[in-house]
C-alpha cells in the first residue's frame, strides 16, 4: 500500500522527512489520501514553513524507517476524524514550528531540539485557532 508523505530536500543528500513533537515522541505522518498530504503541506507553507514536497512510497517501507529511527508512524486514513486535541495537530500543523533554518547542518553531537510545549494543545486561544483552520478546510 502506498502512502504519502512529507518531504523536504526531496532526493537530495539532506533530505528530511516531516515530523511533529507530540508527548515527548516524533511522530511521522502517513496520509493514504493525497489530497490530506497536499492540504497539510499547503498549511506547513503558510505558516512560512519550508515547503515540502508530497511523496507516494511504501507503507511498510516508511514503517520500516520510523521504527529503525524512534519514530512512531501515524496513519491518517481517508476521511480522518480527530477526537483528541493530540489528534487535532494531524489535521493541521501547530500554530508554533521548531527553527528549523539550521537542521541540516546539525549532527550526532548536535544537542536534542527543544520540543514543542504541549500546553500550547490544551490552551483556548491555540484550540480556538486550530478550529477556525479546520472548520476553514470544510
Amino acid at each position: 500500500m502506498r502512502v504519502h508523505v512529507l518531504l523536504f530536500d526531496a532526493g537530495s543528500d539532506s533530505e528530511g522527512i516531516h515530523s511533529l513533537e507530540v508527548g515527548g515522541r516524533t511522530v511521522v505522518l502517513l496520509f493514504e489520501n493525497l489530497d490530506d498530504a497536499e492540504r497539510y503541506a499547503g498549511l506547513l507553507e503558510a505558516q512560512d514553513f519550508p515547503v515540502p514536497t508530497v511523496e507516494a512510497l511504501d507503507r511498510e517501507e516508511v514503517e520500516l524507517f520510523c521504527r529503525d529511527a524512534g519514530y512512531e508512524a501515524r496513519f491518517i486514513e481517508s476521511g480522518f476524524v480527530p477526537k483528541t486535541d493530540e489528534e487535532r495537530l494531524f489535521m493541521a500543523p501547530p500554530e508554533a514550528n521548531k527553527d528549523v533554518s539550521n537542521w541540516q547542518e546539525e549532527d550526532e553531537t548536535s544537542p536534542e531540539p527543544v520540543q514543542a510545549d504541549d500546553s500550547q494543545v490544551d490552551s483556548s486561544p491555540e484550540l480556538d485557532a486550530l478550529r477556525q483552520r479546520l472548520e476553514g478546510l470544510l
